[in-house]
């Protein structure tokens, strides 16, 4: 891509108009103003502790808003106290409180606050979903969050912009799920790593800005920084539709604009695919394993989160039966979306075939109910099927669209839509939706929000103090894993774990579950130590949780081959230093036991980007690939320390 073209596409417009420091070459340093903020229940009961400890009285944000949308089982008081806590909180700090059953946050934010030309940061890795709105939203730690909620920029490094060019048009029982998974089967889980996908082409036309949420949501699961679209006629139409055709401004790549990475998709060649367990990247065609036994169909979730990704299932079961050993979960993304679906026949066509209907919410996506039974299919248009992440240990998780995940419940096995033996649905947006504001609380006036109490309960802890990492140090290797470590091993999600969410003495317990069952008394008996890993090692989920708790159990050193972007920033973010192999062969010499010894890492950190570790198979170079800027919050122990430190000498 020509440095010095004045042909721009949609990403270089966002990141121009935001650039406050740094240049836009790739890879280079640079700092974006954020103008909204998107925070859930998982991750922002951490973010609102760290506001707490920042001691900030009001967002500096335009717009910055909390939902409760994830941990809505209230199996005990843990849950519900701690949505107090974030209403308390967002009405403290003059931040939109959406509560309990109003719906997944990105869909509603898309709907009520969703502006193209903005940035959007958010504390939950499926934050780009607002890409499909020609936004740049980009998901990342809880502490990031916070500090942009504070009126910092946001720190990264300056993506590859990939330019995907779509032509021609889907064909029956093909959806957008279906565009998102095609690219991960090209692609893997880490074909995204430092890029920004941008979607363009005659193509678009064919598809709703719903159907691009889909499409943008799921370049979470290929590493990708985030995914845009051109605002254009359809982002018009939604905007129109949801009565803020005031909000909409054309965005549009200009003529002859260039890019990175070139990648072409005739959507007319795109069949119905599906994630077989249990990688996202693990994609072939519904036929190859269409007979396959199953007990479970579940649709929903931000990855499917319209009105269209529902009305189509209950379209095809109008008149019909789910399969008797089928449990067809329909978990609706919004109030609004559900209020709709009710009005036009679709709920009661779903109920009159056996369906079960659940609350507005992420639900079994993160493992909050609907968990699979053991020893069987669950097929789910869920963004991801980490090992355990539905609930169950030892699941069974393929993800696939609304029209494979229905047809398969019919048909009682695996089934390609295609082979039905009816004509497919025809399903158009509702030109006027129901549009619910009733749980959807604005922020108070900052005279009234200095007068609100914050209301903590009994399971919320303050924010561990971390100290820095010292300047030489002999530690040991406790954990070796594999490639594609996601954050649900290091840190699981589901009903058991995350209500401890505000507890980390507590949630620290379930470090690092998937990887090591061991890890957790290792850690308590030997102190400060090291994990060694493969590839791409934190991938998935945003939740800084799987930073903080294994540091809090003394996680010192992380040397991984490769890091997933928002894991390897939480890291620096709390005082753990992630390295990189220089050679790779290295990682075959370490094994767990093994004891390594690191002299003058200060120094080392503050001069360049190699530092060398001696063990028992020698000297080890490895690399930090820190600017300087996460030099001083890695010294300072952690970006808290390092806020408190600046704030005061400022």
């Amino acid at each position: 891509m020509s440095k010095n073209s004045t042909a721009k596409n949609v990403a270089q417009k966002l990141i121009e108009a935001h650039l406050v420091e740094g240049e836009m070459n790739a890879t280079e340093p640079i700092a974006i103003a954020i103008d909204q903020t998107l925070t859930q229940d998982a991750t922002g009961t951490m973010v609102m502790l760290e506001l707490e400890a920042m001691g900030l009285d009001r967002v500096k944000t335009e717009l910055s808003a909390q939902y409760v949308d994830h941990n809505l089982i209230q199996g005990d008081n843990k849950n519900p106290d701690d949505h107090f806590f974030l209403q308390s909180s967002a009405a403290r700090l003059g931040v939109w409180f959406s509560r309990a059953g109003n719906g997944v946050s990105h869909p509603t934010h898309q709907q009520h606050f969703g502006k193209p030309g903005k940035t959007l940061l958010g504390s939950d890795s499926h934050t780009p979903a607002a890409g499909s709105m020609g936004m740049l939203a980009i998901g990342a730690g809880g502490i990031d969050v916070a500090m942009a909620m504070a009126g910092e920029p946001f720190h990264l490094k300056m993506p590859e912009i990939w330019g995907v060019k779509l032509t021609g048009k889907l064909n029956d029982w093909v959806s957008a799920k279906d565009v998102i998974l095609e690219m991960l089967r090209r692609h893997g889980v880490d074909g995204g790593s430092g890029r920004i996908i941008e979607y363009y082409g005659p193509g678009l036309e064919t598809l709703s800005a719903m159907d691009r949420h889909v499409i943008a949501n799921m370049g979470a699961e290929l590493g990708a920084t985030t995914s845009v679209f051109p605002s254009d006629e359809a982002v018009k139409r939604f905007l129109t539709s949801v009565g803020r055709e005031d909000d909409w401004q054309e965005l549009k790549a200009d003529p002859g604009a260039e890019y990175d990475v070139h990648e072409t998709i005739d959507l007319s060649t795109v069949k119905p695919l599906i994630a077989k367990p249990s990688s996202p990247g693990n994609v072939v065609p519904v036929s190859e394993v269409a007979g396959e036994p199953l007990s479970q169909a579940y649709i929903g979730s931000s990855a499917n989160p319209g009105y269209r990704d529902l009305a189509i299932a209950a379209a095809m079961v109008e008149g019909r039966q789910i399969h008797d050993w089928i449990s067809l979960d329909i978990n609706p993304t919004s109030r609004s979306i559900l209020e709709t679906l009710v009005r036009d026949g679709h709920v009661a066509n779903l109920l009159a075939a056996g369906a079960r209907l659940h609350q507005a919410g992420c639900n079994g996506c993160i493992g909050m109910g609907q968990a699979p039974a053991n020893d069987t299919n669950s097929l789910r248009t869920t963004p991801r099927n980490f090992p355990g992440r539905s609930g169950t240990r030892e699941d069974s998780v393929f993800l696939c669209s609304p029209e494979t995940a229905t047809a398969s419940a019919l048909r009682g096995e695996i089934t390609d839509p295609r082979d039905l033996d009816f004509d497919y649905p025809s399903i158009e947006e509702p030109e006027s939706p129901i549009i619910n504001t009733q749980n959807l609380f604005a922020p108070l006036k900052e005279e009234k929000a200095r007068k609100i109490e914050l209301i903590k309960g009994p399971n919320i802890e303050s924010l561990p103090e971390f100290e820095p990492i010292e300047d030489s140090a002999e530690l040991p290797l406790l954990v070796k894993a594999g490639d594609n470590v996601s954050t649900d091993e290091i840190m699981p999600a589901g009903s058991e774990v995350l209500p401890y969410r505000s507890n980390i003495p507590k949630i620290a317990e379930f470090s690092l579950r998937g990887v090591d069952e061991n890890y957790v008394e290792q850690a308590k008996a030997k102190g400060d130590h090291i994990i060694v890993a493969g590839d791409n090692y934190g991938q998935g989920s945003s939740r800084e949780h799987a930073a903080i708790a294994p540091r809090y159990l003394g996680l010192r050193i992380v040397i991984a081959k490769s890091f997933a972007r928002i894991h390897w920033q939480n890291l620096i973010n709390f005082g753990v230093l992630p390295l990189t192999f220089v050679s790779d062969d290295d990682y075959a010499k370490l094994e767990a036991d093994q004891t390594l010894s690191f002299e003058g890492l200060h120094e080392a950190l503050k001069q360049g980007d190699t530092l060398k570790a001696r063990g028992a198979s020698g000297e080890i170079a490895l690399k930090h690939g820190l600017s300087s800027r996460q030099v001083e919050v890695l010294l300072a122990g952690g970006l808290i320390n390092w806020m408190r430190a600046n704030k005061k000498a400022a």
